[in-house]
């Protein structure tokens, strides 16, 4: 890829913009931190009714804990622009009617971001919560600090999130010529190797959350094998036949 002074100037307006637009969402979530923090708090109070409050132990924890909410919800609601940005910076050279379809894109791609986030957050959570809340007993008392559960849910209603863009940045890759039109289906067993271990480090050890992430990311992994072969163009001379059928 050319790395010429007005490529390099095109990448530094991108990463400002998204800068800008992470920084601008954090802020507005800040002010509304106490309110995120409440609803992330629901799942823990779910899958364990005794449980009435969470505790923090150093006096700046608390502040800092609703800094880092805010940064994760700014970069949340900033998926929209970074993913724009990401396109149109690795999709050089597109063609008047192709311009069109990058909303398209976007769209899918911030739609796929947002079920992520909420099967995590609705599906896949409270399992795993339930499984963490079933060590306590009259001898084991559960006291969840704010910083460690909101970190824990954040993070990981972000990494499904980020997950479910499997289809999206296969496209992204065919796209651009990082891999060819095949690589993907060729290298299935590998990729889905991956997803298995990632399922169950994200389900910490719960088989049912386990299955219920692997199946939706092999589905997805599927609908990106499919997307890539139709939306990658023509084959052109530079795939490799090793890529796939």
């Amino acid at each position: 890829m050319s790395t010429s002074p007005a490529h390099l100037k095109e990448l530094r307006q991108r990463l400002i913009v998204s800068l800008v637009s992470v920084v601008l969402f954090g802020a507005l979530s800040y002010v509304f931190a106490e309110q995120i923090a409440r609803f992330f708090m629901t799942p823990l109070f779910l899958a364990s009714p005794d449980l009435i409050k969470l505790v923090y132990t150093s006096l700046p924890e608390a502040f800092i804990t609703y800094l880092k909410l805010s940064l994760l919800s700014g970069l949340t609601l900033s998926v929209p622009v970074l993913l724009y940005e990401i396109w149109m910076f690795t999709a050089p050279g597109l063609h008047a009617g192709e311009k069109k379809t990058v909303l398209t894109v976007v769209f899918w791609a911030t739609l796929l971001f947002t079920a992520g986030a909420g099967f995590a957050f609705f599906i896949v959570l409270p399992r795993v919560l339930h499984f963490f809340m079933g060590f306590a007993n009259p001898q084991l008392t559960p006291l969840p600090k704010l910083s460690g559960y909101l970190t824990f849910v954040a993070r990981t209603s972000l990494a499904l999130g980020l997950a479910f863009e499997i289809p999206f940045l296969m496209v992204v890759a065919v796209r651009v010529r990082w891999v060819g039109r095949g690589y993907f289906a060729a290298n299935r067993k590998y990729f889905y190797l991956v997803i298995l271990l990632l399922a169950v480090l994200l389900a910490a050890g719960d088989l049912t959350a386990a299955v219920l992430l692997c199946l939706p990311l092999f589905g997805l992994y599927e609908c990106g094998v499919l997307i890539s072969r139709l939306f990658a163009g023509k084959p052109s001379g530079d795939d490799s036949p090793a890529d796939g059928a």
